[in-house]
């Protein structure tokens, strides 16, 4: 788990950078699905390999998953995914400004 405390201090860091700020915000809900996906995964003790094999896909689409640069998440392959790490997927609607 030390790997993610190290990620978010870089985080943290970078994100005091105006322009990083605004493009991390403007992919924020991409940010939001690759890091809950990334940390359901660690805290499970599962390589992206294992959960791979788990849904019956390749771990090159886990790693898509992980990626805020992705931003084609299928509820079904969420859905895949969270059964696979022991959780449940919810889906909010939050009103801006929250």
């Amino acid at each position: 788990m030390a790997k993610l405390k190290d990620f978010k201090k870089i985080k943290e860091e970078w994100l005091r950078e105006p322009a990083v700020k605004k493009e991390y915000d403007a992919l924020s809900t991409e940010f939001q699905i690759a890091e809950e996906v990334l940390k359901a995964r660690v805290k499970a003790h599962m390589t992206q390999a294992a959960l791979a094999r788990k849904i019956g896909t390749k771990s090159t689409a886990i790693s898509r998953l992980e990626s805020p640069n992705y931003g084609k998440a299928s509820i079904s392959m969420l859905k895949k995914v969270a059964k696979a790490l022991g959780c449940e997927l919810q889906i909010r609607l939050v009103p801006k400004g929250r």
